[in-house]
């Protein structure tokens, strides 16, 4: 099912060293602090982590679905999805350029990003709109050589510290085909981190509310010609979805792995309680579960390396990822019992991070609507 060549092996070999050693010991301490050291960028990218997928002439490993996919999953054993989606916020903000932006924008803003030497945050969602991204309203004005952007986002991964952010602007009436997206480069005048959001889990991820008040940027700064947003975002959410799903099936994995070890060495009247045969059988369908997901994703993914991208597909993959997630990280708090609500737990921290994927990248009401569409033809 996983069709990994000896590339693919290898990179997953190098993004479970770089977990163990580089995450993991520090997974606790960045949660408290609710923020990770900007270092990390550097070291994951001297692993070749942050190149994975992107095209080589920008300083990347070649065009592929599967090997960020790989890194997400293996980098979810450090047991904090906010150092995951944080260091991986390029993964996002970065294909509109790569796809979009002519020569001279590619080289200015990819290699520094792959290099780790820069951040970069992609900035959709608005305080209003959630996942209706035709009701955006931050606007980009054109006057002369350059364009004034007003208007606010929300809920921006990586936005507090990112050197830049690639922002959806609303440059027509059109509702879908009136969108752009420009480059706003951190300093500019009248762009600000208006706020610091505190989150109930994914904590050692910085996320910002970002405000544009008369942001004045060249034209230089428009990726793609204007009315070229909407396509390119529609190609970014399949991405983001099926990050999101092996976020979802690597939690729950991780969750299962943390729930068997801890029933098979507490004692609980006299024998391990993983010998009662009702923890049994929730382990039982917690690793049915596990499979499944993992099987749906890999499948969706293998499609997607192909070229045979189907929005249906990806939908489904994270919807039930999402729900795979939450419940199998239920029933391992459940199984650990007081540890398992202990904020030094890595399954804690889990429960609380798995909350966010049947919400983030589209929830999973607008997922079954794509799926009733695109699916079934509904």
């Amino acid at each position: 099912m996983h069709a990994k060549d000896d590339v693919a092996r290898a990179f997953e070999q190098t993004c479970r060293r770089f977990t163990r050693e580089q995450i993991e010991p520090f997974a606790a301490e960045w949660e408290e602090a609710e923020l990770f050291p900007r270092t990390l960028y550097a070291r994951a990218a001297e692993a070749g982590i942050l190149a994975a997928g992107f095209p080589e002439d920008l300083g990347g490993t070649g065009k592929s679905t599967l090997l960020p996919l790989l890194a997400l999953e293996q980098m979810i054993w450090g047991g904090s999805t906010g150092v995951v989606a944080g260091v991986s916020s390029h993964g996002i903000a970065l294909p509109p350029i790569v796809n979009l932006g002519d020569d001279a924008q590619k080289q200015r803003w990819v290699p520094p990003v792959l290099r780790g030497e820069q951040i970069a945050a992609l900035a959709i969602t608005e305080p209003g709109t959630g996942s209706d991204v035709a009701g955006i309203r931050t606007r980009a004005v054109r006057d002369g050589d350059t364009y004034v952007i007003n208007g606010a986002k929300m809920f921006i991964t990586s936005g507090c510290r990112a050197d830049f952010v690639t922002v959806l602007t609303r440059t027509g009436a059109d509702a879908h085909g009136g969108l752009t997206f420009f480059v706003v480069e951190r300093g500019t005048p009248g762009f600000t981190v208006s706020r610091s959001l505190k989150k109930t889990g994914w904590r050692a991820s910085d996320t910002a509310e970002l405000s544009f008040a008369d942001v004045r940027v060249p034209v230089s700064h428009r990726i793609g010609d204007e009315g070229s947003g909407f396509i390119a975002l529609m190609q970014n959410f399949q991405n983001e979805r099926l990050a999101l799903a092996f976020m979802g099936h690597a939690t729950a994995e991780v969750a299962l792995h943390d729930a068997l070890a801890y029933a098979r060495e507490r004692q609980a009247f006299g024998k391990p309680i993983g010998k009662f045969q009702t923890i049994r059988h929730t382990l039982a369908d917690m690793a049915t579960k596990v499979q499944a997901a993992r099987a749906l994703n890999y499948q969706t993914a293998l499609r997607c390396e192909r070229g045979d991208v189907d929005v249906s597909h990806v939908s489904m993959a994270k919807n039930f990822a999402a729900r795979v997630a939450n419940e199998v990280c239920y029933d391992a708090v459940q199984i650990l019992g007081g540890m398992g609500y202990m904020r030094e737990s890595r399954v804690e921290r889990l429960s609380r991070d798995a909350r966010l994927l049947p919400i983030g990248g589209g929830t999973t009401e607008i997922m079954n609507e794509l799926i009733a569409r695109w699916g079934l033809g509904l």
